[in-house]
């Protein structure tokens, strides 16, 4: 028992004395622990993190939709823009608005397109002008014209009256257009330039009556297809007769196709042939007939880039029967940001001497007895640019060949009143011409350009008569105040020599012709507008023995709707 005792007596002691070690250890542990960091801090620099974590994605809880990449459109549009020069100012006209490089709006408004403009001047002279236009321009557009002048001059037979009526609409197709117009002038002039106190004649025996029918067709397409091809096929047809006296017909067919290779290579073939029959009446001693025709085909390479373009091709042509090939070829480089173009060129081409071309330039010329068509080389290098915002600028000099060049000369073996036609059969001119242009919006225009000849080297002739060796216009267009709109033009010339009675050479007098007006927008659909003409009263001759009116004047109203 007391044995028990003992062995019980001992177990609590031994209990005890391992409750107080473990109590002590508890206390001292911390202790330990911090003096053992700090003999390991003392001993090492570095501290080494090992961690097995690896970052994972966490998977979508959606699917992403993102939009594929639109397929690059290797085609390029057709951008055959018909732009005009900035630097003339068109009086108003209602005209078709076709974007080609935009998709037309489903709510095209094309505004007021139609308007009618009157006048009186004196010189007895009525004035009318009228456009309308029809169509919503999406499918379909048709703009109508009518023109009509007359005055009566101081001299005898010194009348003149012009009538001038167009039509010309479009129809458009998805992938075309298909076009047509007609255009009717009828002209009448006198031959006034006779000595009155020698020849007596009739109203009737001076009249020049030409009355001009002409209609073209032709399509051509909007938009390049999967070949791309551009076309446009045309033909245009016009009778011309000087009632009594004479009737010459054409047939003009033209088809230029192109297409293009790459952004800077395009091959162009153009195709043309010029059909004119003429014919004569009441002519002494015999009438005339003959045929004129022209076929050319005109292949060329043209090279384009941001920097320069070059066209490279000839001109077969087929002059009567006659082979002749024409140079075709011509480049610009751009300098300095596109600011300045350098161009040059060596070029030919045909002018067709039909009697309607040239009574176009001199309406006092006698029935042709034959036709002879003026062959053209050009040599020519010139500059083009533009100086800040508003000014620009071309100069360019050429040497030019004529072969077959129409001269103008009196008929000095009558009564001098009419002009007869002799061809030169070789001769040379160093031309130069130079224009400048400013522009501020639309609100300040002025321009002026200039042009000097020198005929040399005639074969045929002893002088190239009736030329000008110097012309000079200029204009200034200002919308002064918002419904005032001030204008101005001059034209000015250098005297050339004309043959005169017995073959002597005389030369004519230098002209000018200053004129002005002005009109004022008294309302959205009214305005009255008045020109003075020859403010100087000069009474020049352009054309030996014609003498022009003096200053006249007109004025009128204007109605838009």
């Amino acid at each position: 028992m007391q044995n028990t005792n003992k062995k019980y007596s001992m177990i609590n002691k031994t209990k005890g004395f391992s409750f107080s070690i473990l109590l002590a250890a508890t206390f001292l542990l911390p202790f330990g622990s911090q003096a053992q960091r700090k003999d390991t801090l003392k001993k090492t620099s570095t501290i080494d993190i090992n961690s097995a974590y690896k970052p994972v994605l966490r998977n979508a809880v959606k699917i992403n939709l993102s939009a594929a990449h639109m397929q690059a459109d290797t085609t390029r549009p057709d951008l055959t823009y018909n732009i005009p020069a900035q630097n003339l100012f068109y009086s108003y006209q209602p005209i078709p608005l076709q974007p080609l490089a935009l998709q037309q709006d489903t709510n095209l408004y094309l505004g007021q397109r139609n308007y009618v403009k009157v006048g009186y001047g004196n010189l007895s002279t009525p004035y009318v002008s009228a456009g309308f236009s029809f169509g919503d321009g999406k499918k379909f557009l048709a703009n109508v014209y009518a023109d009509y002048i007359s005055s009566k001059g101081k001299l005898l037979y010194q009348d003149y009256s012009r009538l001038h009526l167009k039509a010309k609409g479009s129809l458009f197709l998805p992938t075309n257009e298909v076009y047509a117009g007609v255009d009717v002038r009828m002209n009448e002039n006198f031959l006034y330039g006779f000595d009155t106190s020698v020849y007596k004649y009739s109203k009737k025996d001076v009249r020049q009556q030409f009355q001009d029918i002409g209609f073209n067709i032709g399509i051509r397409n909007t938009k390049t297809g999967e070949f791309g091809i551009n076309y446009n096929p045309n033909l245009q047809f016009s009778n011309f007769t000087n009632v009594n006296q004479l009737t010459e017909t054409s047939f003009i067919l033209t088809a230029p196709v192109e297409k293009q290779f790459g952004e800077i290579f395009t091959l162009k073939v153009e195709g043309k042939a010029d059909i004119t029959s003429y014919s004569t009446k009441n002519q002494l001693p015999v009438n005339t007939r003959l045929n004129n025709n022209i076929f050319q085909v005109a292949p060329s390479i043209v090279f384009s880039t941001p920097r320069a373009s070059v066209n490279a091709g000839i001109i077969p042509t087929w002059d009567n029967g006659k082979f002749v090939w024409l140079p075709n070829v011509f480049a610009e480089a751009y300098i300095a940001g596109n600011v300045f173009a350098f161009q040059a060129g060596w070029v030919g081409r045909y002018t067709k001497n039909t009697y309607r071309n040239l009574s176009n330039i001199n309406p006092y010329l006698s029935p042709l007895t034959v036709q002879m068509n003026t062959k053209e080389t050009e040599y020519y290098g010139g500059i083009k640019g533009t100086l800040g915002k508003h000014f620009n600028f071309n100069a360019k000099a050429g040497f030019v060949t004529y072969n077959n060049l129409p001269l103008f000369i009196n008929d000095t073996a009558t009564d001098n009143k009419s002009f007869l036609i002799s061809n030169e059969t070789s001769i040379k001119n160093f031309r130069i011409h130079g224009d400048v242009s400013f522009v501020s919006k639309e609100k300040f225009t002025v321009t002026a350009g200039v042009t000097f000849n020198g005929y040399t080297g005639m074969k045929s002739n002893a002088k190239a008569w009736n030329t000008l060796p110097m012309e000079f216009t200029s204009s200034l267009r200002w919308w002064a105040f918002k419904q005032v709109l001030l204008k101005a033009d001059f034209y000015a010339f250098s005297g050339s020599f004309y043959l005169d009675k017995g073959n002597v050479a005389k030369a004519f007098k230098p002209g000018s012709d200053l004129s002005a007006g002005a009109e004022f927008q008294i309302s959205k659909m009214f305005s009255a507008w008045m020109d003075v003409n020859n403010i100087l009263n000069t009474k020049y001759q352009r054309w030996h023995n014609y003498e022009v009116y003096g200053m006249n004047l007109m004025g009128g109203v204007r109605v838009n709707f």
